[in-house]
């Protein structure tokens, strides 16, 4: 896998009997075929853990949502204290995938549902992060992603 735009971690990697890579989601804590998609997800994800504060136990990968009818997953989401709203909602591409205005489309299908207040766009190169009020009715770029704290 290709070096991302985000700091390293102790990634914990292992070989199944068909000779997939797997890697090990301390979230979901199993281990997950290794896709680039996967990389970009368990990088982000400690990223957020270990540099930016996000508590592990807020955080959810792979949260099932129904828009229209139809199921869908958002790769990470993160809710608050009560555990009952998610106050950020997390997209992953793989690398070589660019970020496109159908992605930012993709994100606000899960926000239409979810309602969150920040939306964060990665695949771990390039990361883009934006907070919305629902009262004013705007969505405002950052120029990173904040910190826990910062929410």
């Amino acid at each position: 896998m290709i070096p991302l735009n985000l700091p390293p971690f102790d990634i914990k990697l292992k070989k199944d009997a068909e000779g997939d890579i797997l890697v090990h989601d301390f979230l979901r804590r199993k281990w997950l075929k290794l896709t680039p998609e996967e990389w970009v997800r368990q990088h982000f994800t400690h990223y957020l853990v270990e540099h930016k504060h996000y508590p592990a136990g807020l955080l959810a990968n792979e949260v099932g949502i129904n828009i229209n009818g139809n199921i869908r997953r958002c790769d990470t989401v993160l809710y608050d204290r009560q555990g009952m709203r998610p106050r950020v909602i997390v997209e992953y591409k793989a690398p070589h995938v660019c970020i496109t205005q159908e992605v930012f489309h993709q994100i606000s299908s899960y926000n239409s549902v979810l309602r969150a207040d920040y939306l964060i766009v990665s695949n771990g190169l390039h990361h883009y992060c934006c907070k919305l009020d629902y009262e004013k009715n705007t969505m405002r770029y950052l120029k990173e992603v904040p910190d826990f704290t910062e929410l």
